[in-house]
């Protein structure tokens, strides 16, 4: 089992600067990291990756991080605080914030971490040459959910009603449920998406699942996973979702893109963009690798025994 190491969250303003505040920014170039919901473990990788390339906090590089905390209403003021800080770049985690960002910023460099279908949700001209100001890395997570439906049937092969929740305020959502519902029709299995505005949703949404006799959840990425994560195991709900982070918020299964590739690879564009390169001349870095991740305290908890098939099969295993 491997232990990650969480920053720890200080106030309610969702702002985090990496560097001393006292610091000067002199010819320091000044990052700023939007993401819709907490930013572990995915900001982690970002900060290796910059360490990688030889970048320092607050010696030759300033981070600005901005997180929604789960409200989505909140990514564009957000959003626009950080390019009124001018920004150098502004690196953006999933397809909300990505679109926030360029709501935001025609100019400012952005920088797509873990963008799911950015040509389809219109962030982007095409994934060999972006165009405009965007580019980054895509996690192809509309191609996950069929894949994460497949597994479903696998380790609950009398599966026949699967719940979607569904994040009402990300542009992905309608790709994300399309390609679940032509899955569910192959596979037998009845699709039931319940849309999510605000995480107190949750509360009715879980007992109601319960009521009609849901079998499993899948949980869309860019949802507060943490807290679908604990309803669904207070209600005695498997739930997966196509994401390597939920796992270890205590979902029950992930299959994904690798996510240290997926931001790890934002910091090599940071790079690329700070030595002069042009966003529209960046091609966007598709996944090369993908993990299966399931957490074997959690289906205990369930009371849920995993086939063989998966657990060998299994990147990692949480016990």
């Amino acid at each position: 089992m491997r232990r990650r190491t969480f920053i720890t969250l200080l106030g309610s303003t969702a702002a985090w600067p990496l560097a001393a505040l006292a610091q000067p920014r002199g010819r320091i170039p000044v990052i700023g990291y939007l993401i819709p919901i907490h930013p572990e473990p995915v900001f982690g990788y970002f900060r290796e990756g910059l360490q990688k390339l030889g970048y320092v906090e607050g010696r030759n590089i300033h981070i600005e991080l901005r997180s929604a905390e789960g409200k989505s209403e909140r990514l564009a003021g957000l959003a626009a605080e950080l390019v009124r800080l001018k920004v150098d770049i502004l690196v953006a985690s999933q397809t909300p914030a990505i679109t926030a960002a360029r709501q935001a910023t025609d100019q400012i460099p952005i920088v797509m971490a873990g963008s799911a279908d950015p040509v389809g949700t219109g962030l982007i001209a095409s994934l060999a040459r972006p165009g405009g100001n965007i580019t980054g890395t895509t996690g192809t997570t509309t191609e996950m959910g069929s894949k994460t439906l497949e597994l479903v049937r696998e380790i609950m092969p009398s599966a026949k009603r699967v719940a979607v929740l569904a994040n009402a305020t990300d542009p992905f959502t309608q790709s994300f449920l399309d390609q679940l519902q032509r899955a569910g029709r192959t596979l037998s299995v009845e699709i039931s998406p319940i849309m999510i505005r605000e995480t107190s949703e949750f509360g009715a949404a879980f007992p109601d699942m319960v009521k009609r006799r849901t079998d499993i959840v899948i949980v869309q990425p860019s949802l507060q996973r943490r807290i679908a994560a604990e309803m669904a195991l207070k209600h005695r709900l498997p739930a997966v979702s196509p994401t390597g982070a939920f796992p270890d918020e205590g979902g029950l299964m992930s299959y994904s893109a690798n996510l240290a590739d997926m931001h790890g690879g934002a910091a090599t564009y940071v790079d690329k963009i700070l030595k002069g390169a042009k966003p529209a001349d960046l091609p966007v870095q598709q996944p090369t690798k993908y993990e299966l991740i399931v957490n074997l305290k959690t289906a205990k908890a369930l009371g849920l025994t995993l086939p063989q098939s998966i657990l060998l099969r299994a990147d990692r295993v949480i016990e």
